[in-house]
């Protein structure tokens, strides 16, 4: 048994996580170590097989138990991003009776697994946070997402065209960025969420462009309420939305035409 370090998953609404971090920009060595310790010795005398997700919660130097997940989580990708280790693909490898540090898996043992760098993941909604983050329903009339390297993208029901129902979960994509330190991979997130072009539907992502910036939050400086204690995360600036309003002016006159100019049947040629 072998853990791969830990998540923060303080970043959350009711409950619901919303930006992720690997590893912990907020924990002492000591108590990561504490921690992965205690979830190794549980996995153990539980005598535990395949990925799990353990989670406790912390409070200073102290941490408690909450529950044990015997599944890989949403937040996965990060986790594979400082270890380098394909979660998803192991699981199953495991399932089909390999060994987890055999030729064929390769997970190195503990002492000599290490964490490479930083990864966040910003879960990108069809949520209206100016209106209590509720769901909003229609079709996505434009649809693009960033990219570049240490940049993952796991897609849910996002593409131009797509119809948003209420029905379904609200998640569009994951966006999960890497870099050496915390702040780059903060900064590369940043500009992922910038780079982002979704019209027709509302989403949170000037919400997440907001958290990632803050300074709190780059400095490691938050718990489970900093959504409550922040309003300023929802000062959003106003979108005007230019090329999709010239593109729908363009097409409403190649369709109906223009005042003052008579339509005419477009010429022909033999």
């Amino acid at each position: 048994i072998v853990h791969l370090f830990e998540r923060d998953c303080s970043i959350q609404r009711r409950h619901q996580k919303v930006v992720e971090i690997a590893p912990s920009v907020s924990l002492s060595e000591q108590l990561r170590n504490d921690i992965c310790d205690a979830a190794v010795k549980l996995m153990r005398k539980v005598k535990y097989e395949n990925a799990g997700t353990v989670e406790f919660l912390v409070s200073g130097e102290h941490f408690y138990f909450i529950e044990v997940n015997p599944r890989i989580q949403v937040e996965h990708t990060i986790t594979e991003m400082i270890t380098g280790i394909d979660i998803v693909q192991t699981q199953i490898l495991i399932a089909e009776g390999y060994d987890l540090h055999g030729d064929t898996i390769r997970i190195p043992e503990q002492s000599n697994m290490k964490i490479f760098g930083y990864a966040i993941q910003s879960r990108v909604t069809t949520e209206d946070p100016l209106n209590d983050f509720m769901p909003d329903t229609g079709k996505i009339m434009e649809y693009r997402s960033g990219s570049g390297f240490g940049v993952r993208l796991d897609a849910g029901n996002a593409y131009q065209g797509a119809v948003i129902m209420p029905y379904y979960d609200s998640l569009l994509v994951k966006v999960s960025t890497w870099a050496l330190s915390f702040d780059q991979a903060c900064n590369k997130m940043s500009r992922n969420l910038q780079e982002f072009r979704i019209r027709g539907i509302k989403t949170n992502i000037p919400f997440l462009e907001n958290v990632v910036n803050h300074k709190d939050f780059r400095t490691g400086n938050f718990d489970t309420s900093f959504i409550e204690v922040t309003p300023e995360l929802f000062n959003f600036p106003i979108r005007k939305d230019r090329a999709t309003k010239v593109l729908s002016y363009i097409g409403n006159v190649i369709v109906n035409g223009f005042p003052g100019i008579e339509q005419q049947e477009k010429p022909t040629f033999d």
